[in-house]
Order: structure tokens, then sequence, then C-alpha cells
């Protein structure tokens, strides 16, 4: 797999992400820092995202890479593909009454209470730790990240997925951070127009892909 996707779908995605994980990049503490506190303090903040996204991806990684060993590594992608189109068809909506049902909900309370623990404690070392939580906030576009991670079949190649998955959404998340006004509501309204189509886009490569490693493996 072209492990630099993972850059596209980090970018891109992380404007549709702005609109859960914006609020709490608006709310950081050290508004009042000077310039270089405030621009570190966000720095590390995303520094703390990537972190979290990079170890779930040696996780997700680890699992794609026993899948390989297994032989089921075309279906998996397949299977992979195929609910990621889905879930473009839908937007992820779905995803709400899953969570609900395996009782995830309970579990992302209590991370966003210790978050807001943290948000209480203020200081720069805590935007770290904010960031580190902030990655494990459920998202869509984590999880089609997470899946192209286990379809590498491999643990460096996933964690590495990961890692450029956190850094493509750097950018938007930071700019968001600094400066709130530097994509306006129509223009967000528009890219996430175009969000559905690219996770689309990205199910029938891991189909296509799955197929391929088929036709490889007869």
């Amino acid at each position: 797999m072209e492990i630099w996707t993972a850059l596209a779908i980090g970018f891109f995605g992380s404007f549709h992400c702005i609109g859960m994980c914006g609020p709490i990049a608006l709310a950081l503490p050290g508004k009042n820092d000077s310039t270089i506190s405030l621009i570190w303090g966000r720095l590390l903040y995303n520094i703390g995202r990537v972190l979290t996204y990079t170890f779930l991806g040696a996780i997700f990684g680890m699992i794609g890479h026993s899948i390989a060993l297994a032989g089921f590594q075309q279906s998996v992608s397949i299977i992979l593909g195929a609910l990621i189109f889905t879930g473009a068809l839908f937007q992820f909506k779905s995803l709400e009454g899953w969570k609900k049902k395996i009782g995830f909900d309970s579990l992302f309370n209590r991370l966003e209470q210790l978050m807001l623990s943290q948000f209480k404690k203020g200081g720069t070392i805590t935007l770290f730790t904010i960031g580190i939580l902030n990655g494990l906030l459920p998202c869509g576009f984590v999880y089609v990240g997470l899946a192209g991670s286990v379809t590498t079949g491999s643990i460096v190649q996933g964690t590495l997925f990961m890692t450029l998955f956190g850094i493509g959404t750097i950018p938007a998340m930071m700019a968001m951070s600094l400066a709130p006004g530097f994509v306006s509501l129509k223009w967000r309204q528009r890219i996430n127009k175009f969000i559905p189509y690219l996770a689309a886009a990205f199910g029938i490569y891991l189909i296509y892909r799955g197929i391929i490693v088929g036709e490889m493996l007869h």
C-alpha cells in the first residue's frame, strides 16, 4: 500500500474532524501566553495527538501482520474497503448507533471527563496530555486510517501509516487553534461535501487492492 495516501487522508479528513476537535483546539489553555509559548503549546498538543495515532498504528499494524501471516489479508482488505465505502455513503452516521450498542459511549464519556480535568490544570505540558487523550476520541477518519494501517500487513508500515495520517492533520488543527477564522464555515461545508468521496475512493482502493493481492497469490 502507498503509505503516503495517509497524508492525504489525514489532511482532507482533518477539515471534517474540525467539527469535533475544533472546539477542543479553541478551548486549549494558554491563550494569554506569549506568541512563542502559544505556538509551542499548540504544537505540543498536536504532537500528543500524532503520538497516539502512531501507537494505534503499531497495534493495528501488528493485527494486520498477524492477518497477513494467516493468509487472510486479501479478504480483510476487501471487507474493510466495503465497510469504508458503505460508511462513506451514510457519512459514518451509523457509527453513533454502533458505539452505543457496544458500550463505547460510557468509555468516551470518561475520556472526556479526564480531558476536562486536564483543562482545569493548565500549563504547557498539560497540552501534550490533552493531545494524547484527544487522539483516542472517536472519529470516522481515524477509523479509515486504522483500516489502512491494518491492510499494510506490517507493524512498521502500519505505524508509519498512522504517523503520516497524524502529520497530515496538523496544518488544519494548528491553524484552527491559532487562527479560528482561517477557514470560513462556508468553505468547511464545501470541503465536507468532498470528504465522503475521498473515503469512498479509499474504500474502493482497498477492495481493488484485495482483489489484486488475491490474483497475485494465485
